[in-house]
């Protein structure tokens, strides 16, 4: 089963865009040419590989996966039996590539490198998800990811069932405690930002303590992130708050704390562990 958010996540990847990552990956792992596999296997042989699940994993990255392949053999055969944010059990083969061998097993470890890091993003993004189903609050990540990566990782993010925040520091206005003593106060801050920001873009303004929160809705404030507030603040907050404006949580959020978070009754949770901290799952290329 597909998480909800997963069927609109291919629309926030641009696979023509990986293709200058890929490059780059191929060339930091194959310099000049692939030593073994021209030495051990012929230039014309033809050979069939299966990608297996090695645990349990939440897909993500089988499309990047594909191009890698076809950039170093055009007219090799890549057939998925899954998609990108299906669960897939331990012991399954989801997809087999068939073309020329030596391209093949060049491409193997980047290809492997990648699906088992994304796929490793949307199955711990599975979880949290899974911690706060019926609370009313979403899960969403953070700026918190690899050089390089952003746009991968947040795509598996999604693939997971979460939701992106901000892409990058143009997709929306984050006024964080230096912004607002620069300006003076929150007040200040929210009025500045308000005058030059693009039409549609919305103003986040940090908080940390309940008068702070107030002051942030007087000024007109799209989000509030309420920042490493304790759960009862949390509820003031969501009280004083009601239903004006989105609230955020930020700040600590553990898997084993997250539920009792999201039972405050905010509205967002950002997680920098989901992208920060996720382990790669462990997945192979096989003869088939």
């Amino acid at each position: 089963m597909i998480p909800p958010h997963a069927e609109r996540s291919a629309m926030l990847i641009d696979l023509r865009k990986t293709d200058k990552l890929i490059d780059l990956w191929l060339d930091e792992d194959c310099n000049y040419f692939d030593l073994t596999a021209k030495i051990m296997v012929d230039d014309d042989a033809v050979a069939s590989f299966a990608m297996n699940a090695r645990e349990p994993v939440v897909l993500a990255g089988l499309p990047v996966a594909e191009r890698i392949f076809r950039r170093l053999d055009p007219e090799c055969r890549f057939e998925a039996s899954a998609r990108d944010g299906d669960r897939i059990p331990a012991g399954t083969a989801f997809a087999t590539i068939t073309g020329n061998a030596q391209a093949l097993l060049t491409a193997e470890r980047v290809a492997l490198n990648l699906v088992q890091r994304l796929s490793g993003i949307a199955g711990v993004t599975a979880e949290y998800v899974r911690e706060i189903e019926g609370t009313g609050a979403f899960l969403v990540d953070t700026r918190k990811t690899t050089p390089g990566l952003r746009m991968l990782e947040k795509y598996a993010v999604t693939c997971g069932g979460g939701r992106n925040h901000r892409l990058g520091l143009d997709n929306g206005i984050m006024l964080k405690d230096n912004h607002i003593a620069v300006a003076g106060s929150i007040t200040a801050a929210v009025a500045r930002a308000k005058a030059q920001a693009p039409v549609l873009c919305k103003i986040e303004v940090e908080c940390d303590r309940l008068d702070q929160v107030r002051e942030a809705l007087e000024a007109g404030a799209d989000v509030i992130m309420l920042d490493n507030m304790a759960n009862d603040e949390m509820r003031a907050a969501v009280a004083m708050v009601a239903g004006r404006v989105p609230l955020e949580c930020s700040g600590g959020v553990r898997l084993e704390t997250i539920r009792a978070k999201a039972e405050t009754g905010v509205d967002f949770i950002s997680v920098g562990r989901i992208t920060q901290s996720a382990p790669c799952v462990d997945i192979g290329l096989d003869e088939a």
